[in-house]
């Protein structure tokens, strides 16, 4: 019999509840939703969801790459700049770790980011997280599904809600990825990717075909861990802007998407180099 360690008990126990807590307010009836009083949400151009990859093939030294690069972007002029160039000037971000179905940890809890001093504050607290997972399987479609529990629950409302995945393997554990990402994808939310080719050099397609959904979701590859820190850069203001951006794209939901054009050879080589 499998011996389950406490963290992963108390991990899967949240996770059971969160599901529950969505699948309750799912359950009410519109007409029912309509006569409940109003919760209290701060407005934001965009509320998104940083789902970052703990694998097994994860080591300690990518994860520390992982947490620079993210940590690094936000502190950048240029992100404070996008986000300034919103409508409300403001976005929501929240991050949290990933591996398994039911194996989930939020990092950085939501965060209102508006100015220097918040957006350095966020930085330092991606800085400061400590790694709480430590393998359990590559479940893109679990992480799809738990970034939509935590977008339920948000004290913010974005104009936008986007998932954005970023990991080193195709989804082997938990249900079909495809399955997660259309059913996000019918609750108004995007789905992007930054899949890293260090382990799995055609990983980007297999994003491309199955992960990324919505209208403009789009994907921005790291050729290995080095380049990650550019990648999450790009990426990030690419998704504020809310543009391609030159970034490979796809604008259909369903599984069976189309052949990607002949820019893709260059298009792989610009962002992973």
């Amino acid at each position: 019999m499998a011996v389950t360690s406490d963290h992963e008990y108390r991990a899967m126990r949240l996770w059971r509840c969160a599901i529950c807590a969505l699948a309750l307010t799912a359950a009410v009836p519109a007409h029912a939703q309509q006569s409940l009083p109003p919760q209290s949400q701060t407005e934001v151009a965009i509320a998104l969801v940083l789902a970052v990859d703990v694998s097994g093939s994860v080591s300690n030294e990518r994860f520390e790459l992982q947490k620079q690069g993210y940590a690094a972007a936000f502190s950048s002029r240029q992100v404070l700049n996008t986000i300034r160039s919103l409508v409300t000037q403001s976005i929501a971000v929240v991050m949290m770790q990933w591996t398994g179905p039911a194996l989930h940890a939020v990092a950085v809890d939501w965060t209102l980011i508006k100015d220097e001093a918040s957006a350095d504050g966020f930085a330092g607290a991606i800085a400061a997280a400590p790694r709480q997972l430590f393998g359990g399987g590559t479940s893109i479609s679990g992480a799809i599904d738990y970034s939509r529990v935590l977008l339920a629950l948000s004290p913010f409302k974005g104009a936008r809600r986007i998932i954005d995945i970023s990991g080193d393997g195709a989804n082997n554990r938990g249900r079909p990825v495809t399955a997660a990402r259309d059913e996000a994808v019918q609750d108004g939310i995007g789905v992007n990717g930054l899949p890293i080719l260090a382990l799995e050099p055609d990983l980007d397609r297999y994003y491309y075909d199955n992960v990324i959904g919505g209208p403009g979701a789009f994907m921005i590859p790291a050729a290995n861990y080095d380049a990650f820190a550019d990648a999450i850069l790009k990426k990030l203001i690419t998704e504020m802007a809310g543009t391609g951006g030159g970034a490979v794209q796809s604008n259909t939901v369903s599984p069976n998407r189309p052949a990607l054009s002949q820019t893709w050879p260059s298009l792989r080589r610009h962002f992973a180099g």
